[in-house]
């Protein structure tokens, strides 16, 4: 039943994506090319606050931004074909490479950090278009044709078992390494250091996230101004939350399903087949722009286009260094 749901909801997503490309012509290009150059605005933001996170790991070390920038985009473009974040394996690899003694503890941790004001940020819109009133109420939600919403809807036992488990699983292995692997522990203090001096790192990680959540704002609202749906904070707004949301728990990649299903319910005013050649659109937009930036930054940084070769050394490079800090004595 499970996998009929899946199969079901990847062949949905196909049909939306061939009623997308049958509406090409109808696309506002000059417009959908302002929104991907916010797009690659909001990376290199992104990679200008994770540098600064860096410098305050390694001060003593010269970090570039052009190779930073680089390995970021490389990373966000192979995140759009390989499943299981292998992108932000490479992208940690990459950096680490470029700055010598430097560990992946640290280097990896650094990388987290950003979490803290993007996980702010993301519950502030989504509480934001809660209280609007932009999502569906909670008793529609079950009835949403997508799997991702109406699983975990119908199964509210099964979601809690798997979070506890997930939780559980997280606690024990902190537990362990905690035991185990003290050095390994100083490490990632080391990669998060900015964050013991917070006027430094509101200046120089917050402020540069902020300015690429509103490169990220901008983007969206040019893309939905390019597919005719029509520009306003509402709508931003709740694009944003509807991605926040069906990448919680997703079965598909980037969500795909349920985002649809989500913008459908909720976007009032244009109708169901330009709201779905959106949804489908963007997605499908973002990727392709994710994965030409990143390897055209390992053809023309990296000099390679071995992009598997990239993420082979890196999982080996991390699987050698985390059985030497095993290995070695606390």
């Amino acid at each position: 039943m499970v996998f009929a749901d899946l199969q079901s909801n990847f062949e949905a997503f196909f049909n939306r994506a061939a009623e997308f490309f049958r509406h090409l012509s109808e696309i506002d290009w000059t417009t959908f090319a302002i929104a991907l150059l916010f797009l690659l605005a909001m990376q290199l933001a992104r990679a200008w606050a994770w540098r600064n996170v860096l410098r305050a790991a390694y001060p003593e070390k010269r970090i570039p931004f052009l190779p930073l920038a680089a390995a970021y985009l490389a990373g966000a473009g192979i995140n759009a074909v390989v499943p299981a974040h292998a992108g932000d394996v490479t992208k940690v690899f990459l950096v680490k490479r470029q700055i010598p003694a430097s560990s992946y503890p640290a280097v990896t941790s650094s990388f987290l950090v950003q979490t803290v004001f993007d996980t702010t940020v993301g519950v502030l819109v989504l509480l934001y278009a809660i209280s609007q009133g932009l999502l569906p109420p909670l008793p529609r939600i079950p009835d949403l044709p997508a799997f991702e919403i109406s699983f975990w809807a119908d199964h509210p036992k099964t979601f809690l078992i798997v979070t506890g488990a997930v939780l559980l699983a997280i606690a024990v292995a902190v537990f362990l390494l905690a035991h185990r692997v003290r050095r390994f522990w100083e490490r990632v203090r080391q990669g998060v250091a900015i964050l013991t001096t917070p006027r430094r790192y509101l200046r120089e990680v917050a402020a540069w996230q902020g300015i690429g959540w509103l490169f990220r704002f901008a983007a969206f609202w040019f893309l939905l101004e390019a597919f005719g749906i029509g520009g306003s904070v509402g709508n931003v707004m709740l694009v944003m939350s509807v991605q926040a949301i069906a990448n919680i728990v997703p079965f598909t990649p980037g969500g795909a399903g349920a985002q649809q299903a989500l913008l459908v319910a909720t976007l009032s005013g244009p109708s169901r087949t330009a709201v779905l050649s959106f949804s489908v659109g963007t997605q499908i937009a973002m990727a392709a722009w994710s994965v030409v930036l990143g390897f055209s930054a390992i053809l023309l940084v990296f000099k390679t286009t071995d992009w598997r070769g990239l993420i082979r050394q890196a999982q080996e490079d991390a699987d050698s260094q985390k059985a030497a800090e095993a290995a070695s004595p606390p």
